[in-house]
């Protein structure tokens, strides 16, 4: 097995371009810190012709082959590759994953926008979930605290949000009243870090029939699926899945003059 130490990648390893290094003394665990990297190499294109194998990674990682199965499990849960006995791993062909910029706060792009924003809280609770934890690097029985909303502006429901804490991070906030603030204000409030990295992945999808309902879809209309990873110091302080109408809201990126700004918009039709 190979030591899990960190170290420069060689000259001569199989895996291009320029993996980030494994911070043992980052709290996120080696595997999940594996994932975040490859999915920002996947953004960028890096693995189109051949994505590498669990020998290579482990190699370029220098992390044992089940941190690196594990990392290459979570792209596969999420669609990104697909693993096969006997032919290895590859990428999905047919969904592109694109980063479209700086980690932003939906109440925060709402209100800058001039709406009024409101939310009526679903569910507030201490709970245990197995694959948010997992997405948080904490083990499956992990307490978590869980606060799901429905987001409205102008009145309007744009968005069902539910998003998962580590307890220690979202105990105190429970009993907040959700009605007009943010999470990430609330979270400063109360002395607990606030995201300032992840990452996010946006694809389209048709929601449940109670979302459906409580977002005021009809059957089988789709609607924007956000998840995030939100980071702290290298730390997983939030996993949040959130579904919006895709009929009110716009993502917009600014490419122009190298600049990397990023906009929500509200749209009014």
């Amino acid at each position: 097995m190979t030591s899990e130490t960190a170290h420069g990648r060689t000259s001569n390893s199989p895996v291009s371009n320029s993996p980030a290094p494994i911070d043992r003394t980052s709290p996120l665990p080696l595997w999940a810190q594996v994932e975040m990297d490859l999915r920002r190499r996947l953004a960028t294109g890096e693995f189109r012709v051949r994505f590498p194998t669990d020998e290579e990674l482990v190699a370029t990682y220098d992390v044992s082959r089940h941190t690196v199965r594990e990392a290459v499990r979570h792209l596969a849960d999420d669609g990104l590759v697909i693993r096969e006995r006997g032919r290895g791993t590859t990428l999905t062909t047919d969904r592109l994953d694109q980063p479209l910029g700086p980690l932003y706060s939906l109440f925060e792009a709402v209100e800058a926008g001039g709406v009024h924003q409101r939310s009526e809280v679903i569910e507030e609770r201490e709970t245990v979930d197995a694959d948010a934890a997992g997405r948080l690097g904490l083990r499956r029985n992990a307490s978590l605290v869980l606060l799901a909303r429905v987001r409205r502006a102008s009145g309007e429901p744009l968005a069902v949000d539910r998003v998962w804490l580590p307890a220690r991070i979202g105990r105190p906030i429970l009993g907040t009243d959700w009605s007009h603030t943010s999470l990430y204000e609330e979270l400063v409030a109360h002395g607990r870090p606030r995201p300032d990295a992840g990452w996010e992945r946006i694809k389209a999808v048709v929601p449940g029939a109670e979302d459906q309902k409580r977002l005021g879809l009809g059957a089988g209309d789709a609607a924007f699926c956000i998840e995030r990873l939100g980071t702290a110091g290298g730390e997983p302080v939030e996993w949040r899945h959130s579904l919006v109408r895709g009929d009110r809201f716009a993502f917009i990126t600014d490419w122009s003059a190298g600049r990397t700004s990023f906009e929500l918009r509200l749209t009014s039709d």
